[in-house]
């Protein structure tokens, strides 16, 4: 199974805050190698307070396998998604999340997310998420 985790999930786990989703990634992290979609690695660095602790985040993250998720395609795609999800009368808060919504779906990657675009994400476009054990 390939599985990436939304910056809802690694913001948290980062700041060391023991929740059922940062307690999850752990069991995730050492099970699987981590996919980290580009735009998750941006929105995690640029709420790092100074230019020393993102340089640790970033070689955190060296390890993961860190992948471009932008481009024509997706961006067309996520657009299409963005556009049927309106049409149902829900409004995505981010396009960012409704590009890596799209890229996981396209590329068969679960995700694990603590943010509910992805829920209304994975109820109607058919985006595979995952969850910590005993979170509905």
């Amino acid at each position: 199974m390939r599985v990436a985790a939304d910056s809802s999930v690694w913001v948290s786990y980062l700041h060391g805050y023991q929740t059922p989703h940062t307690l999850f990634l752990d069991q995730l992290i050492e099970k699987y190698k981590m996919t980290v979609p580009d735009l998750v690695l941006l929105e995690v660095l640029r709420g790092v307070k100074s230019d020393d602790a993102a340089e640790a985040v970033a070689l955190r993250f060296a390890s993961f396998n860190i992948v471009t998720i932008g481009g024509r395609e997706n961006a067309v795609a996520a657009a299409k998604n963005y556009r049927m999800l309106r049409a149902l009368g829900i409004t995505v808060r981010g396009s960012v999340d409704v590009l890596i919504g799209t890229w996981c779906l396209k590329n068969e990657v679960s995700l694990l997310h603590n943010d509910r675009d992805f829920d209304m994400m994975e109820k109607h476009l058919g985006l595979k998420c995952v969850r910590p054990p005993n979170v509905q």
